[in-house]
């Protein structure tokens, strides 16, 4: 199956028109019909998660997607066409508890803090058309009701380093949060190794609705450049004027300035790693600018067993937005969580197994009568992996 957006090892896409390193691996189960190549391969978890302290909770839910994507040769160019569901929608509109996340609403009336919100039925349903230019070079049109526009790096369910972690990084809506935008137009170049590209998108956030398509309007703009100076690496910068992106702050836009790298090598006999380092920056108008950093790791092995970590530190100032006293108060938190994954049983279309992973908060004097001095979370998961 040929790249949906230039003359380059189809490992290099990721989610919406991002670029991940050509050593990426691929999995997806082909199918031929007729001009059209059908690509498809999903993941399921189920998961019982139990976040620590006064603002914790105990939840058992499933997340997950199912991607199907498909491609042919049209006039001179290639078209493609993706569907992206989630099954994220059954376990409520309040989403699953997870400490220090903030972002979006569950009933359009009050903030989502320590839960992270469901994703919508519908992740992406999108279409590309790209041109090759030359053996190294192409331009391409993305468009997408949802869609993901030119900014940040890959969302962290389709970065190698992360997708293991069925935690969200609470640092999701300053890097990666528009991978999910109702109304997205990409245009873009590609020349040898770099991709400039920009895009006219939809600023607000999906509502408390999961299951409709909300109506699109081009109301912000982002812009990223991209670089893959190896097989193992690949790096981003972008910057997005985000209007009016929170339903409970409708007069707040924001700027948003985003860097990462990736990379990801095989090793051994047949292991790979793959890390993440990201940074992302919230310029509120009017309002704060608040930084956020991340880094993630995955070590897999070839005998069916998965090791991750991820560590985040980020300023956040809705964690206090109902208490007297400390509304809208800025506060830098940091989470650390290691896990791991044994898959018991595996062919060559699937595979299936359970994990774990601890997280620990690291917070400021202020918020430890909120959530303890030093609050521990864990989750327990059955993973489903499906091409």
């Amino acid at each position: 199956m040929a790249a949906w957006l230039g003359p380059y090892a189809m490992t290099r896409e990721g989610s919406g028109t991002s670029w991940l390193p050509d050593a990426t691996p691929h999995e997806g189960a082909h199918q031929q019909f007729g001009d059209w190549t059908i690509m498809t391969h999903g993941m399921l978890n189920l998961i019982y998660d139990q976040q620590a302290g006064r603002r914790g909770g105990s939840q058992t839910f499933g997340s997950g997607m199912l991607m199907v994507m498909g491609q042919r040769p049209l006039g001179d160019g290639t078209l493609g066409l993706r569907a992206m569901l989630s099954p994220e929608p059954l376990m409520g509109a309040a989403g699953y508890p997870l400490l220090l996340a903030v972002g979006e609403t569950a009933d359009g009336r009050h903030h989502l803090v320590d839960r992270q919100h469901p994703h919508d039925l519908f992740m992406e349903l999108a279409a590309t058309y790209s041109v090759n230019l030359s053996n190294t070079s192409s331009v391409f049109v993305y468009g997408g009701l949802p869609g993901e526009p030119a900014l940040g790096p890959p969302a962290f369910m389709h970065r190698t380093s992360g997708v293991d972690n069925p935690e969200a990084p609470i640092s999701h809506h300053w890097l990666d949060s528009t991978h999910i935008t109702f109304g997205v137009v990409t245009a873009g170049v590609v020349l040898n190794d770099w991709k400039l590209e920009a895009s006219s998108f939809r600023g607000r956030e999906p509502d408390q609705y999961r299951y409709d398509l909300e109506r699109p309007v081009l109301d912000s703009f982002a812009g990223r450049l991209s670089w893959n100076p190896s097989r193992e690496w690949s790096l981003q910068v972008s910057y997005g004027r985000i209007n009016s992106p929170e339903q409970l702050a409708p007069s707040v836009n924001e700027d948003r300035l985003t860097a990462s790298a990736i990379y990801t090598t095989p090793f051994g006999d047949g292991h790979l790693w793959s890390t993440t380092l990201a940074w992302g920056r919230k310029m509120l108008r009017p309002g704060d600018t608040l930084d956020a950093f991340l880094v993630e790791s995955a070590l897999i092995l070839k005998d069916n067993v998965t090791l991750f970590m991820r560590a985040e530190r980020v300023a956040e100032n809705e964690l206090t937005h109902d208490i007297p006293g400390l509304e809208g108060k800025t506060f830098t938190v940091n989470k650390a969580t290691v896990g791991g994954i044994y898959d018991f049983i595996r062919t060559d279309r699937a595979k299936f197994g359970v994990g774990a992973l601890v997280s620990r908060y690291g917070l400021p004097e202020e918020l430890k009568a909120e959530y303890g001095r030093e609050p521990t979370s864990y989750m327990v998961f059955g993973r489903l992996k499906f091409w």
